[in-house]
C-alpha cells in the first residue's frame, strides 16, 4: 500500500507539472520585481509632479514605471501559461513568492528594513511551498477544449458558479453601495470570488492554446471563445474592485486578505472542476493542505511586519504623515486605515 502511495506522489511531479512550476516561479519572480520597479517609477515620478496617491498621474510619463509594468506583464503571461500545465492547487499558491521577492529586493534596492520576523515569514512561504510542490497532484490528461466544457458544465460546478455569480451580484448592488467604504471585505470578496472563475477560465484557455501549439486546433471550438469571453470579463470585474479597495485602504491590509480569500477559492474552485483531489490519498491532501496554512501563515507574517524597524522610528514617521496632510504612506488617510480594521 505504501508503495503505491509513493508511486502515485513520485508521478504528482510529471513533466508538465516540472513545466508550470518553472512558469510559476519565473512569474513570481517578474511580479515580485515589478513592484519595485513601478514604486521606484512613482517616487522619481512624484518628486516632479502630483503624487498618485493623491490623484496625479505624472507616473505615466516615467520610463521606470512602465518598465515596471511591461515586467509585470511578462509576470502574468508566464503565470498564464503555468496552469496550461500544472494544476491551479500547485500553481495558485506559489504567488505567495512574489511577495518574498518584492519583500527582499525593497530590502536590498529600496532599502526597506525587512524586520526579523518578515524573514521568518518568507522562511514560511518557502516551506509551504515546497510542500505543495512536492505533494501536488498530475495534472489531467485533456485531449480537447471540449473535455474542460464537460468538467465545467457538471452539476457540481454549474452549482459552484452560480453561487458565485449569485453572491456577487448581491455584494455589488446592495452592500459594495453602502458598506464599500469602510468594509473591506465586500471589495475583496468581489475579487476573490470572480477570480477564482476567471482562473477556471483561463486555464481553459491555457489548456486550448496549448493544444493548438501542438497541432491540434482549438480555436475552432466555439468553447475556446466562450472561456476566453468569461475571462475578460471576469478579469475586468476583478481589476475594478481590486482597484477599489487598494485606493481605499491601505495596500499592507488588502494584499494578504485578498491572497487568502482568492487562493482558497480558487482551490475550491479547482477542486470542484477538475477533481485534482480524487487522484491523490488523504495523507497527500492533509499535507497539502498543511503547506498552504503555513504559506498563509508566513504571508501574515511578512505583510504584518514588513513596515517595522525601530518603533519610534514608525511611529515618529506616522506622525510626520499626519501632521503635514493626514496621509499615510500610501497616499491613504489615515482615519481610513483604521476603519479597514473594523470588520
Amino acid at each position: 500500500m505504501s508503495n503505491d502511495a509513493n508511486s502515485i506522489s513520485y508521478r504528482g511531479m510529471s513533466s508538465d507539472n516540472i513545466k508550470g512550476l518553472v512558469l510559476a516561479l519565473s512569474s513570481s519572480f517578474f511580479i515580485g520585481a515589478s513592484f519595485i520597479v513601478k514604486k521606484k517609477g512613482l517616487k522619481k515620478a512624484g518628486a516632479s509632479g502630483v503624487r498618485a496617491g493623491v490623484g496625479g498621474y505624472s507616473y505615466l510619463y516615467e520610463p521606470l514605471w512602465w518598465t515596471g509594468m511591461i515586467t509585470m506583464i511578462v509576470g502574468e503571461i508566464a503565470n498564464f501559461a503555468a496552469y496550461a500545465f500544472a494544476p491551479a492547487i500547485l500553481v495558485t499558491p506559489l504567488g505567495a513568492l512574489s511577495i518574498i521577492i518584492s519583500a527582499v529586493l525593497a530590502h536590498v534596492i529600496l532599502r526597506e528594513r525587512l524586520h526579523i520576523f518578515g524573514v521568518l515569514g518568507c522562511a514560511l512561504c518557502v516551506v509551504g511551498s515546497t510542500t505543495i510542490v512536492l505533494h501536488a497532484p498530475q495534472e489531467r490528461e485533456i485531449e480537447s477544449v471540449r473535455e474542460v466544457w464537460d468538467l465545467a458544465t457538471e452539476p457540481a460546478f454549474v452549482f459552484y458558479a452560480v453561487l458565485v455569480i449569485a453572491t456577487v451580484l448581491i455584494l455589488i448592488f446592495r452592500y459594495v453601495p453602502q458598506y464599500g467604504q469602510t468594509h473591506i471585505w465586500f471589495y475583496i470578496g468581489v475579487c476573490s470570488l470572480v477570480g477564482s472563475l476567471s482562473v477556471m477560465s483561463v486555464k481553459a484557455l491555457g489548456i486550448a492554446l496549448k493544444l493548438t501549439l501542438s497541432g491540434m486546433n482549438q480555436l475552432t471550438y466555439p468553447q475556446t471563445w466562450v472561456f476566453a469571453m468569461v475571462v475578460i470579463v471576469c478579469v475586468l470585474t476583478q481589476m475594478n474592485y481590486l482597484n477599489k479597495a487598494l485606493d481605499t485602504f491601505n495596500t499592507a491590509v488588502v494584499s494578504p486578505i485578498y491572497y487568502v480569500m482568492f487562493t482558497s477559492l480558487t482551490i475550491v474552485a479547482s477542486v470542484i472542476m477538475f477533481k485534482d483531489w480524487d487522484r491523490q490519498n488523504p495523507t497527500q491532501i492533509v499535507t497539502e493542505l498543511c503547506g498552504f496554512v503555513t504559506i498563509l501563515s508566513g504571508t501574515f507574517l511578512l505583510h504584518r511586519t514588513k513596515d517595522m524597524t525601530d518603533g519610534s522610528m514608525v511611529a515618529s514617521r506616522l506622525a510626520k504623515h499626519g501632521n503635514e496632510d493626514g496621509f499615510g504612506d500610501e497616499g491613504i488617510p489615515l482615519r481610513r486605515q483604521d476603519s479597514s480594521r473594523t470588520p
